[in-house]
């Protein structure tokens, strides 16, 4: 689960179905940040991937790192690349510039909305296509709740699996997960790489 760790950053590889943080309730406090204080008991919570999503997250260990870390990530001076299977042949490449928002009456559901939704940028590129479906790399500019299944839902390719918005056609899990990601370091300011090829 541990890919990468020094005296300053943690980054952990989150299996699918398996909280980032914990929730509300004694049977939701099992996440990916109580299992790494386990090992690194100063871990502390940067950024978060959906519970159905795999891959990549750092993790500041102690307050300066957190602060240094979530700044690099409100100042988009990161990097991060996601691959997921969608529905259909999608184009070679392009841009999903959508503003979203929360759908309130069907939360954790979020919508594109040209009133009131906030900016929100995907890039996409084709890596390979089959018969019914694509396999796309997805890079989220902006990084609101849901971004990459929404957009690529709003130019009509879900990702395979997605419960909330593809959920007539059935998969094991959502096959989105979290490839790559670059941080500047919080100590010396260099860019720390991390890769963890997707499981499906």
């Amino acid at each position: 689960m541990i890919v990468y760790a020094d005296e300053a950053v943690v980054v952990a590889d989150k299996p699918a179905g398996l909280l980032s943080v914990p929730g509300r309730g004694p049977d939701k406090q099992d996440c990916l940040v109580s299992r790494v204080r386990e090992i690194y008991p100063d871990a502390l919570t940067v950024h978060r991937l959906d519970m159905a999503t795999s891959g990549l997250i750092v993790l500041g260990r102690g307050p300066d790192a957190q602060r240094a870390l979530s700044k690099a990530f409100e100042n988009r001076r990161t990097e991060k690349l996601y691959v997921a299977v969608v529905h259909g042949s999608a184009p070679d490449e392009g841009e999903v510039d959508l503003p979203l928002i929360t759908d309130w009456p069907n939360r954790p559901r979020q919508k594109v909305d040209y009133d009131i939704g906030k900016p929100s940028l995907t890039r996409y590129r084709t890596l390979s296509r089959d018969d019914t479906t694509s396999r796309v790399e997805l890079e989220p500019v902006t990084g609101r709740s849901h971004q990459l299944r929404v957009h690529m839902l709003a130019i009509g390719h879900p990702i395979v699996g997605d419960e909330f918005y593809c959920q007539d056609i059935p998969a094991p899990r959502l096959l989105l997960h979290a490839e790559h990601l670059a941080v500047p370091h919080p100590l010396t300011g260099e860019m720390t790489y991390c890769h963890s090829p997707a499981p499906f």
